[in-house]
């Protein structure tokens, strides 16, 4: 496979979807890719984080730790792997500003053909996990991106929930996940750097 580079973009209040991502890093080195994981810039005030011990110890485990997300890292990968929280079924706030600010590299055409593919979390089972994946494939699809969701391509998606669209796991207020998602996150970690191989490959013949 081509030497493959996967932008692991989360963001995470409380640190599920921080695993997710770390989960994912390891779904893609074993189909021989590259992952860098970036978080997207936290843009709620310090003293609502403070109101939450849990999104407090997280952001103060990680804002020193793991890199904001660049332009560069978008520009310079072959796929983009998104972990994100819903936020009222829809992409949260601090994702939506790092691909609006995208539009420069949409005007040029240096998101056309990259693979994408979304993870998300929510705190009931109905809470908004598909519609927020879907919603972002749809920016993902105005870019002119290849959607690379993980259908039924493995059993463990079915233990993980059985969501097509991509890996989705329901939480407690304290980030705690109430399913085993980290063999479904591995796998689709994989599916998508595997799929960006092959892109890569057939662009360079």
């Amino acid at each position: 496979m081509a030497n493959v580079k996967v932008t692991i973009l989360y963001y995470s209040s409380t640190g599920t979807n921080y695993q997710m991502a770390q989960w994912a890093a390891e779904g893609v080195k074993t189909a021989g890719g590259e992952p860098k994981i970036v978080r997207a810039p936290e843009l709620a005030p310090e003293e609502a984080i403070a109101q939450n011990p849990a999104w407090k110890k997280h952001y103060d485990e990680t804002k020193d730790i793991v890199p904001e997300v660049t332009m560069d890292d978008l520009d310079e990968a072959d796929a983009i792997l998104f972990s994100i929280p819903t936020r009222f079924g829809n992409v949260p706030a601090q994702i939506k500003q790092v691909m609006d600010q995208a539009g420069g590299l949409w005007a040029q055409g240096k998101l056309m053909n990259k693979v994408v593919s979304a993870m998300s979390s929510a705190q009931n089972p109905h809470g908004g996990q598909e519609q927020t994946i879907t919603n972002l494939y749809t920016s993902a699809f105005h870019w002119g991106c290849i959607v690379a969701a993980p259908g039924y391509s493995d059993p463990v998606t079915f233990g993980a929930g059985g969501n097509p669209y991509g890996t989705s796991v329901t939480v407690d207020q304290d980030g705690n996940m109430k399913e085993d998602v980290e063999a479904a996150v591995k796998h689709q970690a994989k599916r998508t750097a595997e799929i960006a191989g092959w892109v890569k490959q057939g662009q360079q013949q």
